[in-house]
């Protein structure tokens, strides 16, 4: 069912005005933002709607010569998962037809699968969690042996954390799949994972736009919830709040955030993995394993939001540049 403030939003995207470049989107306020940006720029676009898009085959080519893909993983969670499929499907169409994508297919592909994106790490000799894949609940036992208790559940197409549940014993997951309680998703896939610990009760998550580093923050994890979304997140790791920090979701307690630049040779890493995936705008996760000290890559991400109230975290404002890339984009299609 559409929201009114999706009714609200959807009614006042302009359609078909001929702009060149255009942004597919599902939530109905993440990217505000940078459609402020581009709007104090001047620079003109349309805004394509997910749950309300439809398109047809055979027709003459689309007015834009730049599709920004902005489409969740998550969308699900807000009943708008029917729109998951058809866009990689949509995107599929227009790259078929010469369009420009940003965050194309292979880059969708890798969005919407985490298990394509463990195989990813694997084939690039990047270390990421121990993991099995599954696609039923009943496998999750025996998918978990050999590997080290605690272990988390998580769901192949998800998003911000959802869905993901930590069993730290044999006994407790055998428990849930008994009970049937174990959901693996929208596509009925799911990972069964390695718990990692973490050194310093924090994760890291690098911002890469163009293939190149952008930015770096650190997440200080409270430990009681997965549910993590960068943008969201309300606090500096001194405990300052941010300004609209939670725009997007309800503030979430005990999460702290600051700017951090990782290590040249991470950065590089994390360049080769956005490089590999087709990765225009995106951001990697990564966790130091407090047990040996080792980094492993677990999150690939072909949708970012940028943390909030960017100017006192990084100390500039991210969106500035992505609509640089932007406009770039446009000129050189034309």
């Amino acid at each position: 069912m559409t929201t009114q403030l999706e009714a609200s939003i959807s009614e006042k995207a302009p359609r078909n005005s001929g702009a060149p470049l255009a942004f597919l989107y599902e939530h109905p306020q993440w990217f505000n933002p940078i459609f402020s940006e581009l709007e104090h720029r001047g620079v003109a676009f349309d805004r394509i709607f997910i749950p309300d898009h439809f398109y047809e085959i055979g027709k003459e080519q689309p007015t834009f010569k730049v599709l920004f893909n902005r489409m969740s993983p998550s969308a699900n969670s807000r009943d708008h998962g029917s729109g998951i499929f058809h866009t990689l499907a949509y995107l599929e169409h227009l790259e078929l037809h010469g369009v420009r994508v940003l965050n194309g297919v292979k880059a969708f592909r890798y969005e919407i699968s985490k298990a394509a994106q463990h195989s990813l790490l694997q084939s690039l000799g990047i270390r990421f969690l121990p993991s099995r894949v599954i696609h039923r609940a009943s496998q999750a036992v025996a998918a978990a042996e050999g590997l080290r208790y605690p272990v988390v559940v998580k769901a192949n197409i998800g998003g911000s954390g959802k869905g993901i549940v930590r069993f730290d014993t044999k006994e407790q997951l055998k428990a849930a799949v008994d009970a049937g309680e174990l959901d693996l998703g929208y596509d009925s896939i799911a990972l069964v994972q390695e718990f990692i610990p973490a050194r310093g009760g924090l994760i890291t998550r690098v911002e890469t736009l163009g293939g190149k580093y952008l930015y770096g923050i650190q997440v200080y994890l409270s430990g009681q919830t997965f549910d993590l979304c960068p943008a969201d997140i309300c606090q500096t790791s001194k405990g300052e709040s941010l300004n609209n920090a939670c725009v997007i979701e309800a503030s979430k307690a005990g999460l702290k955030v600051e700017g951090y630049t990782p290590p040249a040779e991470v950065i590089h890493t994390i360049e080769r993995i956005v490089q590999a995936a087709g990765i225009d705008v995106g951001g990697i996760e990564y966790i130091v394993d407090d047990r040996d000290g080792e980094i492993y890559y677990y999150d690939i991400n072909a949708l970012s939001n940028f943390v909030a109230d960017a100017q006192r975290v990084i100390g500039f404002n991210p969106f500035e540049s992505l609509a640089d890339f932007l406009e770039e984009q446009v000129r050189s299609v034309r």
